[in-house]
């Protein structure tokens, strides 16, 4: 199965997807500037293994697009939520998001050149598809590594009893009545020494 960014990789962008940019308005003149406000739907699997804005979810983007020699610098600001759980007592985390990124996305013709006398960084540039800019990898550079890694529904949530599993943070006081193993068996040699002075 390919995976999902490969191919993107290899298809044009369509212009009817949320997270597609058309930059078209800007032309190629640079100092052209324009300013978007965007609601879009999350795509899917925007965060890590405990934490992340869930598919379909509202992300609010405030972006600015400029012309600029190499082709068009976005940038501008991520805001959503993510929820999780709590990685101590497993209720549910709401988290606010709010990152800002800026990234070129250059001229098709200057991201060949680019290809051509940096192939180290291919990986590092974004190109236009035309006059399109994909924003997914983006938003995805910048959102996922501001995510909790280990998210906490509070900063001193005690966690759940080893013993039972109970939510410590809703009975404080809740504890068990733990025997030391070792003074269990003191207690039994105890016992039976009782139980020989009887028998003598």
């Amino acid at each position: 199965m390919t995976h999902h960014t490969d191919q993107r990789a290899d298809m044009h962008l369509d212009p009817r997807n949320p997270l597609v940019l058309d930059t078209k308005e800007l032309g190629r003149r640079p100092g052209q500037m324009a300013q978007i406000d965007r609601t879009v739907p999350a795509p899917e699997h925007l965060g890590n293994d405990v934490i992340e804005i869930r598919e379909g979810e509202p992300i609010e983007l405030d972006l600015r697009i400029e012309s600029v020699m190499e082709g068009v610098l976005i940038s501008g600001s991520v805001t959503a939520t993510a929820t999780g759980a709590c990685v101590r007592c497993l209720e549910p985390v709401h988290e606010p998001v709010d990152v800002e990124f800026q990234e070129l996305f250059a001229y098709a013709d200057r991201a060949a050149h680019h290809h051509e006398v940096a192939a180290d960084d291919d990986e590092d540039l974004h190109a236009l598809d035309g006059d399109l800019a994909d924003l997914e990898p983006v938003l995805r550079d910048a959102v996922v590594p501001a995510l909790p890694f280990q998210p906490v529904c509070q900063d001193d949530c005690p966690g759940l009893c080893s013993e039972c599993g109970a939510r410590l943070a809703d009975d404080p006081t809740h504890h068990h009545e733990v025997i030391d193993p070792r003074w269990s068996a003191l207690a039994g040699i105890a016992g039976d020494a009782e139980n020989d002075e009887k028998r003598n």
